[in-house]
């Protein structure tokens, strides 16, 4: 039995409110900030949070980043539903309460903040594109904070990919690559849109990549 676990879901769900909360918050602001501004926004975010939470749980994060340790061994079954649900639901409190925040806008900005696919992008395109764009991700994970050669700055360089990969997907697919940071705006603001294309594509790249990294790349530890 895993006794920190109650902590762990703790710090996954302040981890995910927090990077939902400034994710939709940015994108409001887009005309200001550009796609480049929002993209840091969120890898801002990401390396702040991973940095804070990951001598409790690790800073996943993402339903995708849990998935693809889970698939690497890295995380037993009972944990990662534990980490789930605490993603998701950090994501659901962060899209209710900038609701309540934008009042009478909420509904729109919120929906605003929830990732979509560009002006016609096909689904399966989107699809592609989070599979690519997680797969990356959830490799850095790996190869910087997970392996026991990693250079140990996993939170910045997880961080800057999820920044360069919103960079290159924004336009394209919204660059989720996190199933629960487009569930929980879209909980709240009723934007259903294209959600499977946030299911399948982040949790099939996260897949490859523990497949990849976390069966084969990895150095073992005797």
């Amino acid at each position: 039995m895993n006794r920190n676990l109650p902590k762990q879901c703790v710090a996954e769900f302040i981890g995910t409110f927090a990077l939902i909360f400034i994710g939709v918050g940015a994108i409001n602001n887009g005309a200001s900030l550009g796609l480049l501004g929002i993209a840091l926004a969120h890898g801002l975010t990401i390396a702040c949070l991973a940095s804070a939470t990951g001598g409790i749980s690790g800073g996943h994060l993402n339903p995708a980043v849990t998935f693809g340790l889970l698939i690497g061994g890295k995380i037993r079954v009972g944990d990662s539903i534990a980490y789930w649900i605490s993603q998701l639901a950090g994501g659901a409190a962060a899209g209710f309460l900038l609701l309540a925040i934008y009042g009478v806008e909420g509904q729109k900005i919120v929906a605003n903040g929830t990732p979509d696919l560009g002006k016609d992008i096909l689904p399966m395109t989107g699809i592609i594109v989070e599979i690519v764009l997680t797969f990356f991700l959830v490799f850095v994970v790996y190869g910087s904070a997970v392996d026991v050669r990693a250079p140990k700055i996993g939170a910045l360089a997880i961080g800057l990919t999820v920044a360069l990969d919103i960079m290159f997907g924004g336009p394209i697919s919204g660059g989720s690559m996190n199933p629960a940071r487009t569930f929980g705006p879209a909980l709240a603001s009723g934007h259903w849109n294209n959600h499977y294309v946030y299911w399948v594509g982040p949790m099939i790249g996260g897949a490859l990549a523990g497949l990849i990294y976390g069966r084969f790349l990895i150095k073992e530890t005797k």
